[in-house]
């Protein structure tokens, strides 16, 4: 079973399943993917796992922005959809479509028929993946939008701890309600959304150790962090032409993701004209109304082969929101960042990547001509970014195997053994008293007091005896 959830903090769980063919080399795949930029990213894994001779089935709304239909890839389920149409009443016709267009067992629920689950994930309904599975002290592990490291002064982990807070918060009364409702319907006995996820056989999380901070994890967690990356291809013979005509002043690159097509045109036009102050020359995909103070040496498009413009020796700066994916590629690539964060998981990443030295932060909401080109040029002239994110670079490319070949062993090990739960720890099912051990420290503390109290009675005891034979002997 292949499940792909990421998102932000208030994502929609997306479920996959996959079955096992003995009789043939590949598996069936059926796949519940997350549209928009994230299925961007799943379809490279996809690609790779069709090239090995798997069959994929995807699953698919009839809005769907991005995923198409026809594929010479997979083939697809699509559910009608309006939309205005909520999460339950897609899952309800997913099914009532399985039951109709499936045969065979084995498609329809991965928990109801206790099949295998792999996870391409980084965040989950309430938060980043490890919140789930994995130990997370609050006291060096910075909660999502907290804006902290891991190195943490008090106050810093007084404002940590009340973010997690408010985590819990959101998943106790705000997330987990919707799914329980699902849970409830489908699934005997006590369901919720966490325990749903914390079943799944191996979590593919789409970050490393050197882009996060350093902290524990679980076996059942594998880390493909720029899994997605691969060398530069060549340019468009017109874009080519345009990024060699910078010389040696090089370019800089703009992209704010796929969900944002453009910017305030106040902010927009202060960007544009300081844009067209450098002897850079400057690709800024940029759909909106096109700036008033754009320069000559700014090129407006709608699309750019990002990872190729990245991968070009021409590029100085890459000016980003900060998604994951531009993230990890800028890292690849070892092109440092001016990052604008909009929402979702953005700020945590560009904090990651300015505590190492690789990028600087400039809020929306501060952007004007003066800081935005002294930061521009802080990150564009001091040595210091390109030299801490090519470092980042180097650490990330040596790897005794590619992230992409982690990634697929993975799913196809889950296949082969029809699951993987020698992995999964059973510290799920325990109550909080009893994972944190307050049971036995509640038992360990009466014995200690009974044992106090029983010598300080005989101790008292004594005493009394004592006293009366002393006072007997004195009459």
């Amino acid at each position: 079973m292949l499940q792909y959830q990421s998102c932000g903090i208030f994502a929609l769980l997306c479920v996959s399943l996959i079955s096992f063919t003995p009789s043939c080399d590949g598996g069936n795949i059926l796949v519940f993917p997350v549209d928009g930029s994230h299925w961007i990213n799943m379809k490279v894994l996809l690609e790779e796992l069709h090239a090995r001779g798997h069959n994929l089935t995807v699953i698919r709304a009839s809005t769907s922005w991005y995923i198409p239909e026809e594929s010479p890839m997979y083939s697809s389920i699509t559910i009608n959809m309006t939309e205005d149409e909520r999460f339950e009443d897609f899952f309800d016709e997913f099914l009532r479509e399985q039951m109709r267009l499936l045969k065979a067992p084995g498609v329809l629920l991965a928990r109801y028929l206790k099949l295998p689950v792999v996870l391409n994930v980084r965040w989950i309904p309430s938060g980043e993946g490890h919140l789930a599975i994995a130990p997370t002290p609050a006291s060096y592990i910075p909660a999502p939008g907290s804006g902290l490291t891991d190195n943490m002064t008090f106050l810093q982990r007084t404002k940590n701890l009340f973010f997690y807070g408010i985590i819990l918060f959101q998943q106790r009364f705000i997330v987990g309600p919707h799914y329980d409702v699902v849970c409830q319907k489908y699934f005997e006995g006590e369901c919720d959304i966490i325990s749903v996820l914390q079943e799944a056989d191996i979590w593919l999380f789409r970050s490393d150790f050197v882009f996060d901070f350093p902290r524990p994890t679980m076996p059942n967690i594998v880390y493909i962090g720029g899994f997605q990356c691969s060398p530069a291809e060549p340019l468009p013979s017109d874009l080519e032409e345009f990024v060699q005509s910078a010389g040696e002043h090089g370019m800089i690159i703009m992209t704010l993701g796929t969900l944002v097509n453009a910017l305030p045109k106040e902010v927009a036009d202060t960007i544009a004209s300081i844009f067209a102050k450098l002897p850079q020359k400057v690709i800024w995909r940029h759909k909106g109304e096109r700036p008033s103070t754009l320069g000559n040496n700014t090129l407006i498009v709608d699309w750019m082969p990002q990872k190729d413009l990245l991968g070009h020796p021409q590029t100085k700066v890459f000016v980003a929101h900060g998604g994951t994916n531009g993230i990890q590629e800028a890292i690849y690539y070892g092109v440092p960042v001016l990052g604008i964060p909009l929402f979702f998981d953005q700020f945590d990443n560009l904090v990651r990547l300015q505590a190492r030295g690789a990028g600087k932060i400039l809020q929306l909401a501060d952007i004007n001509g003066h800081n935005f080109e002294v930061a521009l040029k802080e990150v564009l002239l001091q040595d210091s970014y390109r030299e801490n994110m090519q470092r980042l670079s180097r650490l990330h490319r040596d790897q005794p195997i590619t992230p992409m070949d982690k990634a697929i062993f993975w799913v196809e090990y889950v296949m082969r053994h029809k699951g993987a739960a020698h992995l999964r720890t059973e510290a799920y099912k325990m109550s909080w008293f009893s994972y944190y051990s307050v049971d036995v420290v509640l038992f360990l503390l009466t014995v200690v007091t009974v044992l106090l109290l029983s010598v300080m009675v005989l101790l008292r005891s004594l005493c009394c005896r004592n006293r009366r034979k002393l006072k007997d002997k004195q009459n």
